[in-house]
């Protein structure tokens, strides 16, 4: 297997911590358990770079379907450029974390004002909204073939099972180096290629979830995910949700009463208190303060 101890990759970083045997191992597991998803069909970066921000904190099986979605009403940067936002909030919904839907219309923006061809570096990548280190590296990996660090929850989950076996606490700063010199430098094999090798990752990482102790629990970065019913978080999605609802019958947008009572009914269901008008409408200037809806007069729409 080229490369298999990794003793090559030291420019990147120290693979002399790495264990012996550890990239034959991960690549021959990736062999094994790849997962043949849509997203992996296609070297579109555009593609690539909306499955990448969709599947972050989301469940593969909820991707599955509604990329295809999304890939079907914008096929491309300057496609999804050109969509009203409150469009693009209306084909994100059920992923949530709206703020994602906005940026990357945002980013579109920028991409297609400077030609429609998605960046290669890094430093570019990472210059637009929303995308972080471990987007822009994915994006490079699996679009363009290029190396990187790209760091993930199923990436940290496999280093942490072979390297740091036990091991509590750690730091990413402790990892990214060893992820560095892993990473095969370019695509002249392509057997072993940056993209190959972190779908290796991604899918050894997988299954180590569902049949091991979670390893990522145990990264310094690890966080619980807090509660969502109930939450700032969920009160602001649902009236996102009622007024993209409300876009056909309601052209003219939606008036403060009938957004109060539609949101009390919500809450009373779910067993919580009812939504006073000052409430509500301090979550709609929230949220139009952020780009998520507007003020018509006196009502308020998507």
């Amino acid at each position: 297997m080229p490369g298999a101890s990794g003793a090559s990759r030291g420019a990147a970083g120290d693979a002399s911590a790495l264990p012996e045997g550890f990239r034959a191992k991960v690549l021959d597991r990736g062999r094994e358990l790849y997962r043949d998803l849509p997203w992996r069909r296609t070297r579109d970066p555009y593609r690539i770079w909306i499955s990448e921000v969709m599947l972050q904190q989301t469940q593969v099986s909820r991707v599955d379907g509604q990329w295809q979605r999304w890939c079907e009403r914008f096929p491309s940067v300057d496609a999804l450029a050109a969509a009203a936002p409150a469009d693009v909030l209306e084909e994100w919904q059920g992923l949530g974390y709206n703020r994602r839907a906005l940026a990357l219309w945002r980013a579109a923006g920028i991409v297609s004002a400077a030609g429609g061809a998605m960046p290669r570096e890094q430093a570019d990548l990472v210059a637009l909204p929303g995308v972080g280190p471990a987007t822009a590296a994915g994006i490079r990996a699996f679009a363009y073939d290029l190396p990187g660090v790209y760091l993930e929850t199923n990436v940290r989950s496999v280093f942490l099972h072979e390297v740091f076996p036990g091991r509590e606490g750690v730091g990413d700063r402790e990892l990214v180096p060893l992820v560095a010199a892993a990473c095969p430098p370019d695509a002249s094999d392509p057997q072993d290629d940056p993209r190959t090798w972190y779908y290796a990752l991604l899918d050894y990482g997988a299954y180590l979830k569902k049949t091991v102790p979670n390893p990522s629990r145990r990264s310094k970065a690890h966080a619980r995910q807090s509660r969502f019913e109930g939450s700032h978080r969920q009160k602001r999605a649902e009236l996102v949700r009622l007024l993209l609802d409300h876009r056909a019958d309601k052209p003219h947008g939606v008036d403060i009463a009938t957004l109060v009572d539609e949101m009390c009914r919500t809450e009373l269901e779910a067993g919580r208190n009812r939504l006073s008008a000052r409430q509500v409408t301090g979550l709609l200037e929230e949220l139009e303060s952020e780009g998520f809806c507007h003020k018509i007069g006196g009502n308020w729409s998507a």
